[in-house]
């Protein structure tokens, strides 16, 4: 990673001290634009391939992205070559582990370098261009990863050196705490204004002040200190402070000599000091519920609560009423039991309907899903290989509705539900035998928070 960090920071370097000596080239521009972030398509490329993608369609939906904002710098470096630096923040439902997509939003901060080939000079209307560079992000502001980018896109000449531009950049990740992701831009750049050298200007010559008449000197303010030696000559004061009074130097209303923290505002019952904060976390004393132990401001200076004393904060808990593991962000492990009512959930070869031993192990599943109102189901429908893989896929999905379908009816939220076919394209058994088709013939149930 700090190779990483220090590639990216010599390429910005040396593209900006190289612009600077070719100022015949694209002068120096600044703007902003726009950005969808897609994890779909490359997640969906990595578990398939690319022609897979491309005669499913199976990449990312426009409701799928992320929308963000970026600024963007430019330069020129040579007639075909430019340098752009992209900086730009989404608020993002994918999480960074390639395995599993997070519900919750969190914020990603991007940072970007490259290098753009262009095919045609800066005068032309439409310019297409390569670009290729390096990347810098940071996730839910604690998770710091590097990537390579390449991509292409066009330019727009507006006239006056401003331009708009489109591309699509994929990020290639260097480390194993992300994914690869897809970026459509769309931004707008304008030159930056030229610095302009102001005008020497000639000081006019000056005649020489009239001496000033003889000051007698007097005590205006009757301190016993002539105005000559008085520092303050219209208040009273005293000699040891130049003839102005005891001073009171953060304005407290007490004055140095008996302020024990005279450079700090304070009050008179703490000798000119601000109320203590005996535990420091910033609640005063007078303010803290819990002085002698450090808490935050939302919960009067005490420490986050832990409602359901699992060991884990509220703040951090997504069950905070509920005890559970801290592998399962303080919820309820329940996969283990969603594990053993799925094996109780198979269809007849050919078959949609839920056959009626299979209704008590649901009710089992509402009964789960009632007791735990965060709890959220993937229902994955499964066939085995009898069939065309088109019909199985629809057979699969139907499965999964069906109990989709059940669960509804009975009151499960379909926000916490949802249900996905996948054919026949995932076995569990060898579908050369009776036996082996029958448990490829079933529906598995994944619970998450």
């Amino acid at each position: 990673m700090r190779k990483t960090i220090l590639t990216l920071s010599t390429i910005c370097i040396m593209a900006v001290t190289y612009s600077q000596s070719n100022q015949t080239f694209r002068d120096p521009s600044l703007g902003f634009g726009f950005f969808l972030k897609d994890f779909v398509t490359p997640v969906n490329i990595h578990n398939n391939s690319l022609g897979h993608v491309l005669s499913k369609g199976d990449y990312g939906k426009i409701s799928d992205m992320t929308l963000g904002i970026h600024v963007n710098y430019n330069q020129g470096i040579t007639s075909h070559l430019d340098f752009r630096a992209l900086l730009g923040g989404t608020f993002t439902k994918y999480g960074y582990s390639p395995k599993y997509l997070s519900t919750q939003e969190d914020f990603a901060l991007d940072l970007k370098a490259h290098v753009n080939l262009k095919l045609l000079s800066d005068k032309a209307l439409i310019n297409p261009y390569l670009t290729a560079g390096l990347g810098l992000a940071e996730f839910k502001a604690n998770y710091l990863f590097g990537s390579i980018n390449y991509g292409s896109g066009f330019e727009v000449n507006i006239g006056n050196g401003s331009f708009i531009y489109i591309q699509a950049v994929y990020d290639n990740v260097l480390t194993h705490k992300n994914v690869d992701n897809l970026n459509y831009s769309i931004g707008y750049a304008a030159p930056l204004p030229k610095k302009v050298k102001p005008a020497k200007v000639i000081e006019p010559i000056q005649t020489p002040p009239t001496p000033p008449a003889p000051v007698v000197d007097k005590d205006t303010d009757g301190d016993g200190i002539p105005d000559s030696k008085d520092k303050c000559p219209s208040i009273a004061g005293i000699a040891k402070y130049n003839g102005c009074p005891i001073p009171d130097t953060d304005g407290d209303g007490i004055n140095d000599e008996q302020d024990s923290c005279p450079k700090v505002p304070g009050l008179a019952r703490y000798n000119g000091c601000p109320i203590p904060d005996t535990d420091g976390d910033g609640v005063n004393d007078e303010q803290d519920s819990c002085p002698n132990v450090a808490g935050l401001v939302r919960y009067h200076g005490c420490p986050v609560p832990d409602t359901d004393g699992d060991g884990i904060n509220d703040d951090l808990d997504k069950c905070p009423t509920v005890k559970g593991t801290k592998e399962n962000s303080g919820c309820p492990e329940m996969q283990k039991k969603m594990n053993e009512l799925a094996k109780n959930v198979y269809f007849k070869s050919g078959a949609s309907k839920i056959s009626s031993k299979v209704y008590k192990t649901i009710d089992e599943v509402i009964v789960v899903m009632k007791a735990n109102p965060t709890l959220k189901l993937s229902i994955e429908g499964h066939t085995d290989n009898t069939g065309t893989e088109s019909v199985n896929k629809d057979l699969s999905q139907e499965r999964a509705d069906a109990i989709v379908s059940y669960l509804k009816k009975k009151g499960i939220d379909s926000k916490r539900l949802i249900a996905k076919g996948y054919g026949s394209e995932k076995p569990v058994a060898d579908n050369k035998t009776e036996v082996g088709k029958a448990k490829n013939r079933r529906v598995e149930l994944k619970a998450t928070y």
